[in-house]
């Protein structure tokens, strides 16, 4: 199972909205046959192992990270296919969260019957696919929350000044995350002063989407993340109508929604669900402050990566790491959970599961 694992994380930011899967047939003590989904659209991992395997399949043992499909969908069901080749056992790491399948995959093999175990390192297949299972179970995407801040806890100098607090070796990191998500997110104040190209360079085999999160519309036509250095998608989210400023964003390539204002801003947790509904299953949140803040608030961040320089900037107008209101109680704060650090260059890398306090 481990070797499926593995298998199936090589296609780690290619598969979405389609789960990483891999596969792995033994026969005696061989292994007749091994594959993985490469990309949504390509053979699931079941069938590239089984035609590796060939007729070495018949009788055999199918190791699998997540339970095979077993209603149509770009490809046929991997059910079928595991039955026509004569597995004989299949073992699971973890039950598949789309309600077409969840448990249904099981139910259809057994009846044939082959053998069926699950749960062999269910947790290490659960967290392959936390993205995937969020998007299936709460039709939200998996959301990672990314800033760069001063060792005191800023994010830009009073007069906005932000690049570069970082060092070069962590914004090579970011790139290396971004090339695993489908988008990236940030707030119009990010793009008015920073005017980044939001793209995952030098990392070409993934083009994630970019969504600017701009209650006002007040994005430039000019910016750098609109210009065909930064070619993949954009989609402007907004609470105001504008034609003349949205047709000339248009021109420019970009998307402009209007949604309905939640407390005079952009409503984040409908915007996630609209990018879950375009098969968005995974946004990385690189700020600033104040859609950062809203994001928790709505309760959409899942893990944090906090990258620490070490300097300090001060100043009671330099603006934060969350902004917002603020709590006015200690017990209503936000913990982090499964704390990594590590060194990225002269920066500390701090990440963390965020565990949100029981409502009241």
């Amino acid at each position: 199972m481990r070797r499926a694992l593995a298998l199936a994380a090589r296609a780690r930011g290619l598969t979405s909205p389609n789960p990483l899967v891999g596969a792995v047939i033994v026969n005696g003590r061989r292994i007749a046959g091994q594959g993985y989904h490469h990309r949504a659209g390509a053979p699931h991992a079941e069938v590239e192992a089984l035609r590796q395997a060939g007729r070495r399949a018949r009788g055999a043992t199918l190791y699998v990270t997540l339970e095979p499909c077993n209603h149509y969908g770009r490809t046929p069901p991997c059910c079928d296919a595991i039955l026509d080749a004569g597995i004989r056992r299949v073992v699971i790491a973890s039950r598949d969260p789309n309600p077409l399948t969840d448990g249904r995959g099981i139910a259809k093999l057994r009846r044939a019957g082959v053998r069926v175990s699950e749960g062999v390192l269910r947790r290490e297949a659960r967290q392959l696919n936390e993205s995937f299972a969020k998007a299936m179970t709460r039709q939200l995407p998996f959301m990672i929350a990314k800033m760069g801040q001063s060792l005191d806890g800023k994010i830009a100098t009073v007069r906005g000044e932000s690049r570069w607090i970082t060092s070069g070796a962590a914004r090579r990191m970011v790139h290396r995350w971004r090339s695993r998500v489908d988008a990236i997110l940030v707030g119009i104040n990010t793009v008015l002063r920073d005017d980044p190209l939001l793209t995952a360079r030098p990392h070409t085999r993934r083009v994630p989407i970019k969504v600017i999160v701009d209650s006002r519309l007040r994005s430039p036509s000019t910016a750098r993340c609109l210009s065909p250095a930064s070619p993949a998608p954009t989609l402007i989210a907004t609470t105001v109508r504008n034609a003349s400023r949205a047709g000339a964003l248009a021109r420019r390539g970009a998307e402009v929604v209007v949604l309905p204002p939640r407390h005079g801003r952009v409503p984040l947790r409908r915007l996630c669900r609209m990018l879950v509904r375009r098969g968005i299953h995974s946004v990385l949140l690189e700020g600033g402050g104040e859609v950062f803040a809203g994001a928790l608030a709505e309760r959409l961040v899942d893990r944090v990566l906090f990258f620490i320089a070490p300097t300090l900037i001060g100043g009671r107008g330099a603006p934060g790491a969350v902004g917002g209101p603020g709590i006015s109680r200690l017990d209503q704060s936000i913990r982090l959970e499964e704390v990594r650090v590590r060194r990225v260059g002269p920066d500390l890398c701090v990440e963390g599961r965020v565990v949100y306090p029981k409502k009241r």
